[in-house]
């Protein structure tokens, strides 16, 4: 099923690309978001977080099923074909590339940006968070949004 903007409508969405390999990046951002989402309390209804991969060819629908849960947020996982992940990523200000590393599993990861973007609940571009912003930030920002 493809999920675009509109099945989001209405709700503000928390946006991360990261893949489910990543070391530290990506479970540090999510952890936040989960934080977050915690502290929004009722009005967590109102927003959707969202992690897309960056890594299709591991993270299948599958292993997004498995790793997304663990952060316990309402995540929705999202992936597609390589040519999908491209034509998302070129409508965010993100780069991604795959690293050969030896000691990686299947023997590369992912070098990627790793801002957490905010939209608003028309699907407007509303604000980003590069990674190391605390969830108590992010929170207090959000709820000055909602």
């Amino acid at each position: 099923m493809v999920r675009t903007e509109e099945d989001f409508a209405g709700r503000w969405m928390l946006v991360f690309f990261g893949f489910t390999n990543c070391p530290d990046v990506c479970p540090t951002t999510l952890s936040e978001v989960a934080a977050v989402m915690d502290g929004l309390g009722d009005d967590a209804a109102k927003v959707q977080p969202i992690f897309i991969t960056i890594d299709p060819e591991r993270d299948t629908p599958a292993a997004l099923a498995e790793y997304v849960p663990l952060f316990d947020a309402g995540f929705i996982g999202l992936t597609g074909t390589p040519e999908q992940i491209a034509a998302t990523s070129e409508t965010f200000p993100i780069f991604f590339e795959r690293v050969e590393e030896a000691a990686a599993p299947d023997g590369y990861t992912m070098g990627h940006t790793s801002h957490l973007f905010l939209f608003d609940p028309d699907a407007g571009f509303a604000d980003s968070w590069p990674y190391g912003t605390s969830a108590e930030e992010i929170l207090a920002d959000l709820e000055e949004r909602i």
